[in-house]
């Protein structure tokens, strides 16, 4: 699913689509299987005198805990994507208030990337896209980050080809 087509402009084509790569969400799943394990671990080994609240109060607390440290993450990397189209880098970002930037490709003046160890071995990497004008835009957690750097690059190279020839049919 691509970013939605009335934010485009009426010539502008999506070249690419993407979220975060999937390891973003390995800590919120550790948290799902310690939580519901201590949970039922809890409920297995309560005393039978603090029922009925007891058993309420642990499936309360163990449910707060879901939320915020499996849902509120798993929404967020839901919610987070970064589109390359033939004219612009756009992010989007936010579970309930929602934030963006776009930056033209013609602004972008460099594109590297950054690779540790365990992004190595899953094929991920940070993003980096630095302008003359702003800070970087940083993206981090890129899946198959040398192939998304490649069409960064060849994005940027092609808008600089077209915006050169433009300019060159302008009179003096």
């Amino acid at each position: 699913m691509g970013l939605s087509r009335k934010l485009l402009g009426e010539d502008e084509q999506e070249l690419l689509h993407l979220r975060a790569h999937a390891k973003a969400l390995i800590g919120p799943v550790v948290i799902l299987i310690v939580v519901v394990a201590a949970a039922g671990l809890a409920l297995g080994l309560m005393p039978t005198d603090w029922r009925p609240w007891g058993p309420w109060a642990t499936i309360a607390v163990a449910a707060a805990l879901l939320v915020i440290g499996t849902l509120v993450p798993w929404l967020r990397w839901l919610t987070t994507t970064c589109t390359l189209t033939d004219h612009r880098v756009i992010t989007r970002r936010g579970i309930l208030r929602r934030t963006g930037h776009d930056v033209p490709l013609h602004r972008i003046d460099g594109v590297s990337y950054r690779r540790g160890f365990t992004d190595r071995i899953l094929g991920c990497g940070t993003l980096v896209l630095t302008t003359a004008i702003e800070e970087p835009m940083i993206l981090p957690d890129v899946p198959h980050i040398k192939r998304v750097q490649i069409q960064v690059c060849d994005a940027v190279f092609a808008s600089r080809q077209i915006a050169g020839s433009a300019q060159g049919l302008r009179a003096p």
